[in-house]
């Protein structure tokens, strides 16, 4: 039976169709980055397009694009690309960007970009306000496994001033030229006809409760901030960004026991600095948040006696449920092994007369956002969390333990050094670890790559109770360790004690 003429006809044509395609001038042609944007004046529209060398290319109605040199394109001919700053007046709302290529036989062939472009109007600025308790700022657009680097959590309600977008991650203006960037799905735009968010400070108090020192800033709006928990000396140091100060005094008030000296600095027009000195060496944690327009910081005081008894401990057991992490050789689940760790962990500072809280007990989804949130709520003096690592080599080992901030390094440091007198090898103590668990301020955190189940000697270890107890033991002792050495007094009682100079 014969192929009916229609269906034969049907097939001809998409053999054209397909061979014109291969054929056509423009085979690429793309925003850099390939993302939705919005841009301001000043910003560069940045364009690229692969097709027929030696043609003719443009974008934007002409504004002309250079063709690369081979040198520039690993040998690839036909490379064109293209920069157009922005200026004050040009509209452009979420449109298509046109190219234009004009081949050297007078051909000229248009393709579009598959993202859009918005220019965004200087004087109708775009605001958002910040939703949910998990909100934060991240300090560019890099991304790998951990997500982008981190500057910090806000509270809800704070006032963003939008001035771009890449993709799904808003531009935020801070200051003059200082800039974050913050996930779509962390805000919510603001119908337009807003101010640009500024407050001047008022002037502010500090003062202690039972449980906590605080310091309060009156604003007339929640302004973004960022903090950095710094060391020798310990202290607090918060920039309030679009604040201006109109403080005329600072109230100090009875009950401080974690504060010492506190003052502000305008360090420009727009970036107001407070600088709140500490007391003790070791910062036991901090919470930054808004009580109406009123930003408070809560710091947190040490424990009144420096051991286990008494004490909350937080115990993370990473992974879980559908999240089963790493797999070793022959089979060995990360979920099960930090589970496993965990409860032993568990009973040994119970034993020690700790009160433990376990983030998940059982083989269960924990998503780690409501980890953190179950944690803020529960506050406790100590997080550990426990995994285990791997790698592509099967020959990597050993043990390692993270941190995040610089002032709780010392936690990590301890219980590293007894993570070594497991019998592992060092694989290191690493720092600005930008993992979730590691995000919170609110008290000292660490975690701990027990020991590569990639490498068969590692994931035997790993496997076997007795060093699966073992390690428990070591990491409680770490906790010990970091205890005794916190009750050392601070940078100024020992500046105090130590001899002068001869």
């Amino acid at each position: 039976m014969g192929i009916p003429k229609l269906l034969l006809r049907l097939l001809l044509l998409l053999q054209v169709t397909t061979a014109l395609a291969q054929l056509s001038p423009i085979e690429t042609a793309e925003t850099v980055p390939a993302a939705d944007q919005w841009l301001q004046p000043g910003d560069r529209l940045q364009v690229r397009l692969k097709g027929q060398p030696g043609a003719t290319a443009t974008f934007l109605g002409g504004k002309s694009m250079n063709e690369l040199s081979p040198m520039l394109t690993n040998g690839q001919l036909g490379i064109y690309q293209g920069t157009y700053v922005v200026q004050p007046g040009d509209t452009l709302f979420d449109r298509l960007i046109a190219f234009e290529l004009l081949t050297a036989d007078s051909m000229r062939t248009v393709a579009f970009s598959q993202n859009t472009v918005r220019f965004l109007n200087q004087n109708a600025p775009q605001l958002a306000v910040t939703k949910g308790p998990l909100a934060y700022l991240n300090y560019g657009l890099g991304e790998d496994r951990l997500g982008g680097a981190k500057m910090g959590y806000l509270d809800s309600l704070v006032v963003l001033n939008i001035n771009g977008k890449v993709g799904n991650q808003y531009r935020v203006r801070l200051a003059e030229n200082q800039i974050a960037w913050v996930p779509e799905n962390s805000v919510r735009l603001l119908p337009p006809g807003g101010f640009m968010p500024g407050s001047l400070t008022g002037s502010w108090s500090v003062q202690g409760d039972s449980l906590y020192d605080y310091v309060r800033v009156p604003l007339t709006e929640r302004l973004p901030y960022r903090s950095q928990l710094l060391t020798e000396p310990t202290r607090l140091v918060i920039d309030v960004f679009g604040a201006t100060s109109n403080t005329n005094w600072i109230t100090q008030r009875a009950g401080l026991q974690a504060l010492g000296d506190v003052h502000y600095e305008q360090v420009q027009p727009d970036v107001f600095r407070l600088v709140l000195h500490l007391r003790h060496r070791q910062s036991w944690g901090y919470s930054i948040g808004y009580q109406n327009n009123v930003l408070t910081i809560r710091v947190k005081r040490p424990p009144a006696k420096m051991h286990l008894r008494g004490l909350t401990v937080a115990v993370d057991a990473g992974h879980g449920g559908t999240n089963t992490g790493a797999v070793g050789a022959s089979g060995a689940r990360e979920k099960d092994l930090t589970l496993a760790i965990a409860q032993r962990l568990r009973r040994k500072l119970e034993h020690k007369g700790a009160r433990v809280l376990m983030t998940r007990d059982a083989d269960l989804s924990v998503d780690n956002g409501d980890r953190i949130l179950r944690l803020r709520q529960a506050n406790p003096d100590l997080l550990v969390s426990i995994h285990v690592n791997s790698s592509s080599s099967k020959t990597v080992r050993g043990t390692s333990t993270y941190y995040r901030y610089v002032a709780f390094r010392p936690l990590s440091t301890a219980i590293y050094a007894e993570m070594l007198r497991t019998g592992l090898p060092g694989f290191g103590n690493v720092g600005s670890f930008n993992f979730g668990l590691n995000g919170p301020t609110e008290y000292p955190n660490a975690l701990v790559e027990t020991a590569f189940v990639s490498n068969s000697d590692d994931e035997r270890l790993l496997t076997s109770p007795e060093f699966q107890q073992r390690m428990a033991e070591h990491i409680t002792r770490g906790l010990t360790n970091f205890l005794r050495n916190s009750r050392q007094p601070g940078l100024r009682g020992w500046l105090s004690r130590r001899p002068a100079a001869q």
